[in-house]
């Protein structure tokens, strides 16, 4: 796919470019800077149509955005579940008064989402979910447990997989419910440490919450063949400002190496040169398989190549440090959290690169049963 630009989207870039740097100071406060953004009508560039408070833009002026917002150095969002995942499956399966109720919010800026897949005992097999959610009138009564579940404690709503037919099995029986966060007593979002010292990951539980009927996405039943129209948004054009990310890392990474003098080693210099020509790589697939369809190995495939590289480049980091790599920036305190620096934050990080959002070994089984066509592997009676 060509992304030459235009000058038209020169212009679209240089707009993009000259707001963020004048709305730069708002973006120390993450639902602040949402609502920033919203107001701008840069949330929702890449939806279908405009009419929700959005700008529409055409696929390479959403790369420009993309780019540009990664090299402004404007931090991750906090809507980004809302926007790129919920919103385009809103759009795909959901009825015209569920666009009309969500999708202006998550336009704004004013309603964040997390997302209910992963449980314990069911994270790369979703199919194996075990929240239940039962008709109760004109809601259902969820019980059960979600785990990893990114900024649920910023949250508003959580779009949540859950077990609507008893006794069903696999991807059988399953919906989509839209669940609002704020049920006291119903909801308990507890915070998941992380080796970095953060806790962007939490455990929701579930018990008694309400989800109303009219916010079943897709039908009752129905919400398997949803979650995996939603997993196909799950990588797009936010790949490409991945991407100028990663070169931000890099090339820290490379300057580290200089100034430790790490780079007069010859085999330092080649996993220096490999991770570059790896993530060139990675840009130009990205690139080819943007916009495109029918493909479903592409989003596996990406996902197994940034994931490993990410982790490399995490090793790497303190690897060219050597054992000043092992010290903090500030005097350790048995009172107050420990910290670290960017390329321990990279490396500590970065090991989970492999497990969330779809493990290594599941992304090779997608390939293997769904493009190569191998033998399926057993995973039990359905």
């Amino acid at each position: 796919m060509d992304f030459g630009f235009s000058e038209e989207d020169d212009a679209f870039r240089a707009e993009a470019r000259s707001w963020l740097a004048a709305h730069a100071d708002a973006s120390r406060d993450k639902r602040t800077w949402e609502r920033t953004l919203g107001a701008a009508g840069w949330i929702g560039l890449g939806w279908p149509e405009a009419g929700y408070g959005n700008r529409t833009a055409t696929l390479t002026q959403q790369v420009a955005w993309a780019e540009e917002y990664a090299r402004s150095g404007a931090p991750g969002r906090s809507g980004h579940i809302g926007e790129n995942l919920l919103a385009p499956t809103l759009v795909a399966h959901g009825s015209d008064e569920q666009k009309k109720r969500f999708l202006p919010p998550i336009a704004a800026g004013t309603e964040l989402w997390c997302q209910g897949y992963s449980e314990p005992g069911a994270g790369s097999d979703l199919a194996g979910i075990r929240t239940a959610a039962v008709r109760d009138g004109g809601r259902y009564r969820i019980s059960g447990q979600k785990i990893w579940t990114s900024l649920a404690h910023e949250a508003d709503w959580c779009f949540v997989l859950a077990r609507t037919e008893p006794d069903s099995r696999r991807h059988h029986g399953l919906s989509f419910l839209l669940v609002p966060m704020d049920q006291p007593g119903r909801i308990e979002v507890r915070p998941i440490r992380q080796l970095t010292g953060t806790s962007d990951f939490n455990e929701v539980f579930f018990d008694g919450a309400h989800a109303r009927v009219e916010h079943v996405v897709g039908g009752e039943g129905q919400g398997w063949r949803v979650a995996m129209s939603l997993l196909g948004f799950e990588r797009g054009v936010s790949t490409i400002a991945q991407q100028i990310g990663f070169t931000q890392e890099l090339g820290r990474v490379v300057r580290g190496a200089v100034e430790s003098g790490a780079v007069a080693d010859p085999v330092v210099r080649s996993q220096l040169v490999r991770q570059w020509a790896e993530l060139r790589t990675m840009r130009w697939n990205a690139l080819r398989t943007l916009g495109g369809s029918g493909d479903p190995g592409a989003p596996s495939v990406a996902k197994l190549l940034w994931a490993g590289w990410h982790q490399r480049l995490g090793e790497l980091a303190v690897r060219v440090r050597g054992a000043a790599a092992s010290v903090g920036p500030a005097d350790w305190s048995p009172t107050a959290p420990y910290e670290l620096d960017a390329d321990q934050q990279l490396f500590l990080f970065s090991r989970a690169d492999t497990i969330y959002g779809g493990s290594d070994q599941v992304q090779r089984t997608i390939i293997a049963e769904r493009v190569l066509g191998l033998p399926r592997e057993p995973k039990g009676a359905v």
